[in-house]
């Protein structure tokens, strides 16, 4: 949707402080984004005050325990700013507190037990006097940011407003209503090196290397960081199809009704990564570095999963399932059973190296523009419940939530890449060729 196309316009209220929160994970150029942001509304005088962690103060607001400036929030002001576009971290901090976690349908927004954290998140912005929110997060932070304005859209007449705007942060790439996300060069050229590393190591020992990457739901981190990094081989989500799967039925971990889940075939995923060790052995390379998303942890079988924790938003804790090493033993174990030889395979997982790495300079450029453009839909455009998106030449566009988030289930759409697409076919044409 273009930058003057009229959807999710409010009421001509004049926007005095506005407030700006990042939560989940980080992403490098987040102070980019942060600081061009506030740097924007400053020059207009327009206050700014900076929302530390996240929601996480937020959510525990009561009016006998009144939010304090330095432990709950930050006065940005240019001084604050000096030279911070750059710089590495989060000027704000971040949290993955969720005041939406008890909202799962629009009719759970009325039920005024589920939305308390939803209610004192509100009153804590109230309280401060806040025109405006800037959102700056992943989906999951895009769900909170749609249900605040939900619940305030059920609000009186009379009732303060704060129009919300959201700013799409992930490494992962997977975000629908934008091409790339601020921090994904950044994090594809930290790994890229580190998988350029790891297989002169490789090569020196004459063994492999199984690096998983972040990427709990889409590949984009993981093909950038095999294609960049010149990777043997790399298997994401997108890639298990056909006899690479297989189904299961098991009860469901939260209501415990009966549910038929798609799974992973274990032995025929780890039965093509020897496929690829056995290719490069007819070329001569006894080494190599394969890589896989931390999102096939998803589609292990349930007895893989059992007893493994969920955050707020419902997601396996991945890092406690270790797949990288247990793939890894599989691999060596398959390898020596096909050929009769060992092979030395150590799994190693690779991500929050990057998250705060030093910012590429196209991620300062797109969370400049980004952040630029949150001031952008709130004054200039008046917006209200939209997505700062860019294209092209980091044009602005302005994706209102109700294109983004399912109406029913309040759920995000994922981007997936598109298999056969041209990057999806990028990657296996780079992969060493397998004789089928």
């Amino acid at each position: 949707m273009s930058a003057s196309a009229a959807a999710s316009p409010r009421s001509d209220q004049a926007i005095r402080r506005v407030a700006i929160l990042f939560a989940g994970g980080p992403a490098p150029a987040a102070n980019a984004v942060i600081s061009n942001a506030a740097v924007s509304f400053l020059r207009r005088e327009i206050s700014v005050l900076g929302i530390l962690h996240g929601y996480s103060n937020l959510v525990q607001y009561a009016p006998d325990r009144p939010l304090q400036v330095g432990r709950d929030y930050l006065v940005i002001d240019h001084k604050l700013l000096r030279r911070t576009r750059n710089s590495q971290g989060i000027l704000i901090g971040t949290a993955r507190a969720n005041p939406g976690k008890n909202v799962h349908a629009p009719a759970d927004l009325d039920n005024p037990e589920l939305c308390a954290p939803l209610r004192r998140t509100y009153e804590a912005l109230c309280s401060l006097e806040v025109d405006a929110l800037v959102s700056i997060g992943g989906d999951d932070t895009l769900k909170t940011a749609n249900k605040l304005k939900l619940y305030q859209d059920r609000l009186g007449p009379q009732a303060r407003r704060i129009p919300i705007v959201h700013l799409p942060k992930t490494i992962d790439n997977d975000y629908m209503g934008i091409d790339f996300t601020f921090g994904y060069f950044t994090a594809v050229e930290f790994l890229a090196g580190e998988v350029q590393n790891l297989l002169y190591d490789a090569e020196a020992t004459r063994s492999y290397f199984l690096v998983e990457t972040m990427g709990r739901r889409a590949g984009w981190l993981a093909y950038g960081a095999a294609i960049a990094g010149e990777a043997s081989l790399v298997i994401s989500i997108e890639d298990l199809a056909g006899d690479l799967t297989t189904t299961e039925t098991t009860s469901h971990p939260q209501t415990g009704q009966p549910e038929t889940r798609t799974i992973m075939h274990i032995d025929r995923v780890i039965a093509r990564i020897v496929d690829t060790m056995v290719a490069r052995e007819s070329e001569g390379k006894q080494f190599g570095v394969i890589v896989v998303a931390e999102g096939l942890a998803e589609f292990l079988p349930s007895s893989h999963l059992a007893g493994i924790a969920r955050d707020e938003h419902g997601h396996i804790s991945i890092a406690e399932i270790q797949l990288a090493p247990m793939f890894a033993e599989l691999i060596a174990r398959a390898y020596q059973e096909r050929t009769g030889r060992s092979r030395k395979v150590k799994g190693l997982q690779l991500g929050y190296e990057a998250r705060c790495a030093k910012p590429h300079a196209f991620d300062v450029l797109l969370g400049s523009q980004l952040g630029v453009g949150a001031y952008r839909a709130l004054v200039e455009e008046k917006r209200d419940g939209v997505m700062v998106s860019v294209a092209g030449q980091l044009d602005l566009r302005y994706v209102p939530f109700e294109e983004l988030v399912d109406p029913a289930t309040l759920v995000t759409n994922v981007r997936f890449i598109p298999r056969g697409s041209d990057f999806h076919r990028l990657a296996r044409f780079m992969e060493t060729h397998v004789n089928k």
